[in-house]
C-alpha cells in the first residue's frame, strides 16, 4: 500500500494561456513558386512591351476610331476564325485526338505568349506543356511542333504559287523580287543555318542522339498522320487557309479605311511579303514582315498611309485586342496545371 496521500495529489496542469505553438516557417516549394511566377509574367510583359511600343498601339487605335465599323467587324470575325484555324493544324499535327475547348483556349493563349517572344518561341512552349498536359510524350510532342512548322511555310507556299497562276497580271516582278545585297543576304543567311546545323549535329553527339530520336518519331507519326484523312484535311487545310485569313483582316482593315487595292491583291502583296521575310526572328512576324507588307501593297497602287495604316490596324486587332484577354487566359491555364 502507498503511503502517499491520495487527496493532495495535484490535479491536471492548468491550460497554457499562450495560445498553440506557431507552426514553424517553411519556403514556399519551387513548383508553387514556379507557377506563381509563370502566372504574372505575360502581364509582365505586356506592361514592357506597351512601353516599348505605345506609339503604334495609339495611332492603329485613333486610325480605326474613325474606320468603317462594319468592316472592322468583318475583320474580327475573320481574327477569330485564324484561332481556330491555328487549333486546327495543331490537331492535324498529332495522331491523338485533343480536347476541343482547351486546344482553342490553348492556342489563344499561346498567341500572347507568341508576340512576347521572337520566332514562335512562347506559342511553341506554351503548346509543348498543353501536348504533354494531354499525356503525349515529351518526343512525339516535339516532333509535332517540327510538323508543325515545317508544314506552314510549304502550304503558304503553294498557295502563293496558287495566286501567282491564277492572277499573273498582278505581280510586278521588277519591284518585288530581291536584288543585289538583299538576294545575297538572303541566301547567305539560309545557307549559314544549314551550314551551322549540320556542323553541330555532327561534332556534338548529345545533341545528335535526341535529333535523331525526334527525327525517328516524327516520321512515324508523319506516316501514321497521312493514313488519316481527318488530320490531312485540318493538317494542311488549316495551314494553306491561316494566311489567307491573316491578309483578309488586312484587306477587311484597309476596306474600312478607304484603301482602292482588291481582295487578291492585298492576299498576294501579305503571302509575298510574310513568304520573303516571315524567317526573321521577330516577335509575332512583327517588324520585317509588317514592313514588307506595306511596301508590296504600295507597289501594287495603295497610297503609303492607307498601306501603314491598314498594317497597323491589323496589327491592333490581333495582337493588341487578343493581348490582355490572352495573357488572363495563359495566367489561368497555368494556374489551373492545363499547362
Amino acid at each position: 500500500m502507498s503511503l502517499l496521500p491520495l487527496e493532495d495529489i495535484p490535479g491536471p496542469l492548468p491550460a497554457s494561456t499562450a495560445g498553440p505553438a506557431p507552426a514553424p516557417f517553411r519556403l514556399p516549394s519551387a513548383a508553387r513558386l514556379a507557377t506563381k511566377v509563370l502566372t504574372l509574367l505575360p502581364l509582365l510583359l505586356i506592361a514592357v512591351w506597351a512601353a516599348v511600343d505605345w506609339r503604334a498601339m495609339y495611332d492603329g487605335t485613333a486610325r480605326l476610331a474613325s474606320a468603317d465599323p462594319w468592316w472592322l467587324l468583318a475583320a474580327f470575325f475573320f481574327t477569330c476564325l485564324g484561332w481556330g484555324t491555328a487549333a486546327l493544324v495543331r490537331q492535324g499535327a498529332v495522331p491523338d485526338r485533343l480536347p476541343t475547348g482547351l486546344l482553342i483556349a490553348s492556342q489563344f493563349a499561346a498567341g500572347a505568349a507568341n508576340h512576347a517572344l521572337p520566332a514562335s518561341i512562347g506559342a511553341h512552349a506554351v503548346t509543348l506543356r498543353f501536348l504533354q498536359g494531354q499525356g503525349i510524350p515529351l518526343p512525339r510532342a516535339t516532333a509535332s511542333l517540327a510538323l508543325y512548322s515545317l508544314v506552314r511555310p510549304i502550304a503558304k507556299t503553294l498557295v502563293l504559287l496558287v495566286f501567282l497562276i491564277s492572277f499573273p497580271e498582278m505581280l510586278r516582278f521588277g519591284q518585288l523580287a530581291p536584288r543585289g545585297w538583299s538576294l545575297l543576304l538572303a541566301v547567305g543567311g539560309l545557307a549559314t543555318a544549314v551550314a551551322t546545323a549540320t556542323v553541330l549535329l555532327a561534332v556534338v553527339p548529345r545533341l545528335r542522339r535526341p535529333v535523331l530520336r525526334c527525327v525517328r518519331t516524327a516520321l512515324t507519326d508523319v506516316r501514321q498522320l497521312h493514313t488519316m484523312p481527318s488530320r490531312i484535311l485540318a493538317l494542311w487545310g488549316g495551314a494553306a487557309a491561316a494566311p489567307v485569313l491573316q491578309a483578309t483582316v488586312i484587306f477587311a482593315v484597309g476596306a474600312a479605311l478607304g484603301m482602292p487595292l482588291s481582295w487578291a491583291q492585298v492576299v498576294l502583296a501579305f503571302l509575298a511579303a510574310s513568304t520573303a521575310v516571315g524567317a526573321v526572328p521577330a516577335p509575332g512576324g512583327i517588324g520585317p514582315v509588317d514592313a514588307a507588307t506595306v511596301f508590296t501593297m504600295v507597289a501594287f497602287g495603295a497610297p503609303m498611309d492607307l498601306a501603314t495604316a491598314s498594317v497597323v490596324g491589323y496589327r491592333v486587332l490581333t495582337v493588341w485586342v487578343p493581348l490582355l484577354p490572352g495573357a488572363l487566359l495563359l495566367s489561368a491555364l497555368v494556374h489551373r496545371k492545363v499547362l
